[in-house]
């Protein structure tokens, strides 16, 4: 079993990099009508030249999986300040996905919580889309468009989980059949289970990106046991043709278990460890801890000193 990790947006050992600049549109209406595109500009070129320093970076450090972040652009689905930002950036976005091909790695967008397709008010629907366009926007520019993915949650419950779910079928509709084949879901921490997610995965022949901490916070007992749902959501991978991603992160503390730590508490996340190993599935893991990349070299370090592991670069091991 090979296991491959990656981090969030940010690469923390990199001095003043963060691809995630931003202009509130607060801002953006102070300035001069003349000034408010340089501006937009000025912001999404730094952000674009960190992200290119952030992969170079994962290439230098053999780290084969990053997310993207999404702000890399600002305003740019705004419905009163969206501007052409494709047009003239289309080297620096040429030149990062230029990068991840030749290195084969794994990139992906992660919008926020507001995007999402569950609601009855069409205003949300219409926004998500504008969401999603935009994230598959930037991977087509990237030339990324058929290996990178765009993975969002279910959405909300609105009272109704059920009706809900089925809503999001109607409401998904909307999306282009491109920007559709890039999504994947995630089960989240408080609303839809893994289960839960899976049956919607499986019903639209959608990846589910499995959230290991958020199943540990949002778990049925007795319902959706860690040996039942693996095997379906491995096949979930299979259109797509590539290992099955998980994301893994640990709680900040017991009270606040829902929250991210600093760094992945291997003893938090071993049992899933010992269940892939069990199964003998190759898997793309995603930490979403807020150190980042420091906190992956340092889980990368520690999975390392497990008995019958090897490491075999900077973000894999074989188990």
């Amino acid at each position: 079993m090979k296991l491959r990790f990656g981090y969030v947006s940010n690469a923390l050992s990199l001095w003043d990099c963060s691809p995630a600049k931003t202009m509130t549109y607060a801002r953006h209406q102070k300035l001069d009508e003349g000034e408010r595109l340089e501006a937009l500009r000025r912001v999404t070129k730094q952000n674009l030249e960190h992200t290119l320093r952030i992969i170079h970076y994962n290439i230098a450090h053999e780290i084969h999986l990053y997310r993207f972040s999404s702000s890399l652009v600002p305003l740019a689905t705004h419905p009163d300040a969206s501007w052409d930002f494709i047009k003239p950036f289309r080297d620096e976005f040429q030149k990062i996905g230029d990068l991840v091909k030749e290195n084969r790695m794994r990139t992906s967008f992660h919008p926020n919580q507001f995007t999402l397709f569950t609601s009855d008010r069409a205003a949300i629907t219409e926004n998500s889309v504008r969401d999603m366009e935009y994230h598959y926007d930037m991977l087509k520019a990237m030339g990324l468009e058929q290996e990178g993915l765009i993975n969002l949650h279910v959405g909300g419950a609105y009272g109704d989980k059920k009706a809900s779910a089925e809503r999001f079928f109607d409401n998904i509709q909307s999306l282009s059949p491109d920007v559709y084949s890039r999504m994947t879901l995630e089960n989240d921490d408080k609303t839809y289970t893994a289960a839960e997610t899976l049956q919607v995965c499986e019903k639209g022949d959608i990846p589910l990106m499995f959230d290991y901490h958020h199943y540990q916070a949002n778990k049925n007992e007795g319902e959706e046991q860690l040996e039942d749902l693996l095997p379906r959501f491995f096949q979930t991978w299979k259109r797509v043709g590539l290992a099955p991603k998980i994301h893994i992160s640990s709680p900040k503390t017991e009270k606040e278990y829902r929250s991210h730590a600093d760094f992945a508490d291997l003893e938090f996340i071993m049992p899933l460890l010992k269940m892939l190993k069990e199964f003998d599935v190759d898997a793309d893991m995603m930490i979403e801890a807020k150190q980042k990349d420091l906190a992956l070299f340092k889980l990368v370090g520690e999975i390392a000193g497990i008995r019958g592991v090897k490491r075999v670069d900077g973000g894999s091991v074989v188990w």
